[in-house]
């Protein structure tokens, strides 16, 4: 049986409000850059995973623009470990067991509802923040299949560079998808064009810092 997402007022509430603490804190400055069109829809957010930070940063960025209810996925021994983010939206998945359909039906249910974020690492590890190659795993496509019309479908990538500062500047990009099919393929080849993008992006801001 999975550890389901729940929502404790205060520890919740935290969550969000030490998110904003800590990235204001950490970062010389955070640079948003996407469009959003809202339609009153449930949010699915596919991100990459770098490390630590990622739910953070995702939280930052659905404070700003998305302001819905968040959740995510998270591995089940994290999960027990750091029980208090399950108050905060974490749902576990533990993959190579059986639990990992009550997992996607689970996700499933959750984007039924309009005000509700999901945030999905569909890598299902971390991975080098310049790792070039993108991998998927199924779970995201039997999660997606036959919602397209019901969400958002928004790809986030977070990167992070120093330039001459002594503290990092975070730039989080964001674009909502349109016309893909929900394919584990079609989805990873999308992300890539994305990310690569993204990662071209920052490569021209090093050359005026």
């Amino acid at each position: 049986m999975i550890i389901k997402a729940k929502h404790n007022l205060f520890i919740y509430n935290f969550f969000k409000l030490y998110s904003l603490y800590k990235i204001r804190r950490s970062f010389r400055r955070v640079v948003t850059e996407g469009e959003f069109d809202d339609a009153g829809k449930a949010v699915v957010v596919i991100a990459n995973h770098v490390g630590w930070w990622d739910g953070f940063w995702v939280m930052f960025l659905n404070l700003r623009v998305f302001r819905r209810r968040f959740h995510f996925m998270m591995l089940e021994e994290q999960l027990r470990k750091f029980w208090f983010f399950m108050y905060s939206g974490g749902f576990s998945v533990h993959r190579g067991s059986k639990s990992i359909i009550e997992t996607i039906n689970h996700a499933r249910e959750i984007i039924e509802k309009s005000e509700n974020l999901l945030l999905v690492f569909p890598q299902g590890r971390l991975e080098s923040l310049y790792q070039t190659e993108i991998y998927f795993e199924k779970g995201i496509e039997k999660i997606l299949s036959g919602k397209e019309d019901r969400i958002h479908l928004v790809f986030v990538a977070s990167l992070v560079d120093y330039y001459n500062e002594q503290k990092p500047s975070l730039f989080i990009y964001f674009t909502e998808v349109k016309n893909c099919a929900m394919t584990t393929g079609a989805l990873r080849d999308r992300y890539k064009i994305f990310y690569d993008e993204c990662r071209t992006k920052n490569i021209e801001r090093a050359r005026f810092a």
